[in-house]
């Protein structure tokens, strides 16, 4: 028996505007981010249009022209019409739809006009994404004139993220910005004719609806708000206690390779996946082979431009790994046209939650991809950068000894004298300092370590009696 049928994957449009002051490449750049982003949320991208305009607050945001152009993808009229639609005879809706089928497709081939050359009506695109933000009115004027669902690139990025959360602090942040999103798209998407019920000053059937469905979504925030509240408490007093601890963070651009650098560095196993946002969680773990002191590695969920404001401010806590790090590992995929831009959005969203003045390095990741020439004047404009693949053992291991030669320049030597009733005192000198020598006398152990001078004063402060 022939198994059934899989799903049939929605093909989807993109459409760019572009303002004055963002030029052809990075136009270019952005709808290619977008298709990437379109496809990791599983829609297949059949087609691109891009329009120069003065700015995105028209009500359809295209031009009448690029508009009918794009309804010939989705077979719509082009035409967003009014916007309130009186209740006609039934002879007259005849009428009029006749005339309309005349006058959208005069050879009777169907809804539109479509451009042969896309690939024919099999090609037509159900979903229409616009590389911006979009107003409730701008949606709704959209929907009406291609007759297919239309998405912002906020609205795209919101449900990536929240397919891709994993832990419950994830979700609830992804919940609260989506939330966020939806409330005033609530008139607009609502459905139903008695959304404008009432007449004129009078509080109709659909208004009374829609504010409650409205208060329910400002008590479900609360409700959110609260609950990552108590999580992100928990997660504060862990980051207290690794606070004492050596920590680098992995930071840099959604796709740029940190995924496969942590595993690279740690050795455990990471989700890597050729796609955008593929980790959203923040994930801990000790540098491998350990190294004396310990160091734990970070890795933090991606950035991209045009971020959402909402997601920004709630994963603020996901970033606050960053945040409290010693050391940044800023990480570039040096093999994507548009690095320097990725990497000027990095810098800017670490600014905002401030990790702006940690201590970093650079790391062009992926020089593998690059050719000799290319590499070579990368290396002329970034001399201060640490090139490497995270599939080169070599590579990894070279950063490795740099990331614990850059904490050593910090540390110091010191001696101390442990009394044999101090518990605990040994392990933690062991996790946390790197033991040069060690003697045993009448009074207790003595160790000679190297570690930094605030790590061999709080071990002092915890466990040990002054040396006589």
């Amino acid at each position: 028996m022939p198994s059934e049928t899989a799903p049939r994957q929605l093909k989807a449009v993109l459409v760019g505007v572009q303002l004055p002051d963002v030029s052809d490449a990075e136009q270019e750049g952005s709808l290619s981010e977008l298709g990437r982003l379109v496809t990791t949320l599983g829609y297949d991208v059949v087609g691109r249009l891009s329009q120069k305009r003065g700015s995105e607050r028209a009500a359809a945001v295209l031009g009448d022209g690029k508009l009918k152009e794009l309804a010939a993808w989705t077979g719509g009229t082009g035409v967003v019409g009014p916007a309130i639609v009186k209740k006609k005879h039934k002879a007259a809706l005849r009428l009029e739809s006749a005339d309309v089928e005349s006058a959208v497709d005069p050879e009777g081939d169907g809804p539109g006009d479509w451009d042969e050359a896309a690939g024919g009506p099999e090609e037509r695109a159900q979903v229409v994404v616009f590389d911006c933000d979009l107003s409730p009115s701008q949606l709704r004027n959209l929907e009406r004139a291609t007759g297919a669902t239309v998405l912002d690139r906020t609205g795209v990025i919101i449900e990536i993220f929240s397919r891709h959360a994993r832990t419950r602090a994830a979700r609830l942040q992804v919940e609260i910005a989506r939330l966020s999103y939806v409330a005033p798209r609530l008139r607009e998407t609502g459905g139903g004719e008695d959304r404008g019920g009432g007449g004129i000053g009078a509080k109709g059937a659909g208004e009374t609806s829609l504010e409650l469905d409205r208060r329910k979504i400002r008590d479900r925030i609360k409700e959110l708000k609260e609950e990552l509240g108590a999580i992100s408490q928990e997660h504060e007093t862990r980051r207290a206690r690794r606070g004492q601890e050596i920590a680098v963070a992995l930071v840099g651009y959604t796709n740029a390779g940190k995924s496969s650098l942590m595993r690279a560095l740690t050795g455990n196993e990471a989700l890597i996946a050729d796609k955008l946002f593929a980790t959203l969680d923040t994930t801990v773990r000790l540098l491998h082979p350990e190294s004396r002191p310990r160091i734990l590695v970070s890795d933090t969920v991606g950035f991209i431009k045009k971020l959402p404001h909402d997601l920004v401010a709630s994963f603020r806590s996901t970033l606050d790994e960053a945040a409290g790090a010693s050391l940044l590992l800023y990480v570039v995929d040096s093999s994507d046209p548009t690095f320097r831009a990725q990497l000027d959005v990095t810098r800017g969203v670490l600014k905002d939650v401030g990790a702006g003045a940690i201590p970093s390095l650079l790391l062009m990741n992926k020089v593998d991809r690059l050719p000799t020439s290319e590499l070579a004047a990368l290396k002329s404009e970034f001399p201060e950068a640490i090139f490497l693949s995270a599939r080169s053992d070599r590579d990894v291991a070279a950063l490795r000894i740099r990331i614990i030669e850059n904490f050593e320049e910090d540390m110091v030597d010191a001696e101390l004298l442990v009394p044999y009733d101090a518990t605990g005192a040994i392990g933690e000198i062991r996790a946390k300092t790197r033991v040069l020598s060690e003697s045993y006398d009448e009074r207790g152990a003595l160790l000679k370590v190297r570690a930094r001078p605030e790590q061999i004063e709080r071990i002092r402060t915890r466990h040990l009696k002054p040396r006589l």
